[in-house]
């Protein structure tokens, strides 16, 4: 048991480090995250159903999930090398399009949700 809650402290303390990171360093991963507090603000103000309201809180945070798996494709690949090349170019932008994926997911819960209000 004690093996496990030192485990389970120190992937803590690393993925805080992560999101400490990409909070300092990544003006995506700041925009998302101000983005979702408006969304959740605003799901948790309209008169919503728990499940409704628990949809787009988790849609929310999985954008940001997305986004800081992006940004460990993106600084893999320039870890790798700066030079320009069709595969790296090609992980990046599927890193892109899983976050355009996960916020358009987040897009159409808002207007099923606010559609049936």
């Amino acid at each position: 048991m004690k093996y496990f809650l030192t485990r389970l402290k120190l992937r803590t303390i690393w993925s805080w480090a992560g999101c400490r990171d990409a909070w300092a360093n990544e003006h995506s991963f700041r925009t998302w995250v101000w983005a979702n507090l408006a969304s959740a603000a605003l799901a948790l103000w309209l008169p919503l159903e728990p499940a409704e309201r628990a949809l787009i809180l988790a849609l929310g945070i999985l954008v940001l999930a997305a986004e800081l798996l992006n940004t460990a494709i993106e600084r893999a690949v320039d870890y790798i090398s700066k030079d320009h090349h069709e595969l790296a170019r090609r992980a990046k932008d599927a890193g892109s399009a899983g976050v355009a994926v996960t916020a358009v997911a987040a897009g159409v819960a808002w207007v099923v949700v606010l559609a049936g209000l």
